[in-house]
């Protein structure tokens, strides 16, 4: 676990940054290889570069804005210095959304097909990711009270709030939690489901897991209930996924009556 790597001259290289390259990279190459058989893959690369752009601005926004306001309106310089971390997963996951219904109208695509297509992908690097977060000491659990847990090192944010106090290995939990939710896409990837259920059910389980893992965490501010930004995201997520989903139902049911 370590900040920064090693250094190229005076430049340090931060795990964080690297980490989350990987991530991309790794999920370029799966969501190519799941598109090999379809109209989609000549569009995974120029879609990536979009996703991606759109994906940090999204990220750091929702950082921004709805996990650490109190700490970046006092420090609005910080703002920008995302190698330090502070990306939100879930404004990574709006930022892309949006990049593929831009996409998608753009090129006149369809939409359902195009996200089914790549939820697997995106769910594998939010995995990997995880370990940019693990290696850079943010997205921390809170004291366990017990020997259990992580010691996070001197540098690190987590060791900044909590010192040695043994910590909830939140984010490395949810990034397991990523795996299996791949794992379930792929078998559920050859199955006859309706469009856009792959997607959803990514969604939704990913809601799921970390509505219940930010009782866990110990790095973000909460409101209502006692619930982080993170847990209302969720619920929204939740919300909105269900909605669409009864929605594609009623139409498919829809479209057989009618033939």
């Amino acid at each position: 676990m370590r900040v920064i790597l090693f250094y190229i001259g005076d430049y340090p290289v931060r795990s964080y940054g690297l980490v989350v390259a990987l991530a991309i990279l790794l999920s370029l190459g799966l969501a190519r290889y799941l598109a090999r058989d379809t109209i989609y893959r000549e569009h995974i690369h120029p879609f990536t570069l979009t996703a991606v752009i759109s994906a940090i601005l999204g990220a750091r926004l929702w950082e921004v804005l709805f996990f650490q306001w109190s700490y970046y309106s006092t420090h609005p310089l910080e703002i920008v210095a995302i190698w330090n971390g502070g990306l939100s997963i879930q404004g990574a996951i709006v930022g892309g959304l949006v990049a593929a219904i831009y996409y998608t109208w753009r090129h006149k695509l369809p939409f359902w097909e195009f996200v089914d297509t790549l939820a697997p992908a995106v769910v594998f690097g939010q995995g990997i990711g995880r370990i940019a977060c693990f290696s850079n000491g943010d997205a921390f659990g809170s004291p366990t009270g017990n020997g259990f847990g992580i010691v996070y090192p001197e540098g690190t944010i987590a060791y900044e709030r909590y010192g040695s106090q043994p910590l909830w290995p939140a984010e490395i939990w949810e990034g397991q939690w990523d795996i299996l939710i791949f794992g379930l896409l792929l078998v559920l990837k050859n199955k006859r489901l309706p469009k856009g259920m792959l997607f959803i059910t990514y969604q939704c389980l990913y809601a799921f897991g970390r509505f219940a893992l930010e009782f866990l965490r110990g790095d973000t501010p909460r409101y209502l209930f006692n619930w982080t930004a993170a847990q209302w995201t969720s619920i929204g997520v939740i919300v909105i996924m269900l909605s669409i989903l009864v929605f594609l139902v009623k139409r498919v049911q829809t479209v057989k009556l009618q033939s």
